[in-house]
């Protein structure tokens, strides 16, 4: 585990990172890591790219701010890092940055849904969006909620998008993954539409995913975002043992199916 200094300073490389990446323009986005019951995140109003280790707030979880810098306070959307850690106690870091392709496609209402990859299918699955929300009110923590227990990343509608693991570095690995994913969907469109993975390729995908052991949450059972455009996740029809165990029972795995089914007779109308 690293030092709360190797800590402030491994938040400050990823800001420079997620800066430099073009994920993120001026003061833009913002990072948390879990340190026990203490949380570092980073000040509002500094570009993630000039950031340095004493600018890094320190708060207790309930939010309240321990240290900070000198004429500095915590990102105004800690909020919505506070319900992911509340929400998922796997979970040590979160970040949340404006991928340009992957917040395209959060603007223009479109999950990432396609299996178009075996490393996004495997990583990633699908990512949902969570509907808009006022920055820095509860309203994003709230729309969030919902997605965390089955999704390591997730659009946030008209905004941008939000990753979390079990490590700063894997948290970071997400959002550039997601980042990629929606560039290469993005150009394969312009070619004339991706040709996806098929069911047989997707499973034998999830099967990996089981055999490594990877961390996190994964849809790799049965699709929970049945708002999504288009029939949902492509997990959708995978329901099965792994899926009882996540909702207790068959009669709720069969109700979300029914669910997102009548979603889709609805949208083919």
């Amino acid at each position: 585990m690293f030092s709360e200094f190797e800590t402030r300073k491994q938040i400050c490389e990823i800001g420079k990172r997620i800066y430099n990446k073009g994920f993120v323009a001026a003061n833009d986005g913002n990072i948390s890591v879990k340190i026990g019951n203490e949380f570092l995140c980073t000040p509002t109003g500094v570009s993630k790219g000039f950031m340095t280790p004493d600018m890094i707030c320190k708060l207790d979880k309930d939010g309240k701010v321990l240290s900070a810098g000198p004429g500095l306070k915590p990102s105004s959307e800690i909020k919505m890092h506070m319900r992911v850690y509340k929400e998922r106690s796997d979970v040590n870091a979160v970040v949340h940055a404006h991928p340009p392709y992957a917040t395209s496609f959060a603007i223009a209402g479109i999950p990432l849904t396609q299996p178009i990859m075996p490393e996004a299918v495997i990583s990633l699955g699908c990512v949902p969006i969570a509907e808009y929300g006022t920055p820095s009110t509860e309203e994003i923590p709230n729309a969030v909620a919902k997605y965390l227990q089955h999704f390591d990343a997730v659009l946030l509608e008209n905004h941008g998008a939000l990753s979390y693991s079990v490590d700063l570095t894997q948290a970071y690995f997400k959002m550039e993954s997601l980042e990629f994913y929606a560039q290469l969907l993005f150009i394969s469109k312009q070619l004339g539409g991706p040709k996806e993975l098929n069911e047989k390729q997707v499973k034998s995908l999830y099967e990996l995913r089981r055999k490594f052991g990877l961390p996190g949450k994964h849809p790799a059972d049965i699709c929970v975002g049945s708002d999504c455009e288009g029939g949902g996740c492509h997990g959708i029809d995978k329901a099965g043992a792994g899926a009882k165990n996540a909702y207790g029972g068959q009669d709720e795995v069969s109700a979300v199916i029914a669910e997102v089914t009548k979603r889709v007779l609805a949208a083919m109308k």
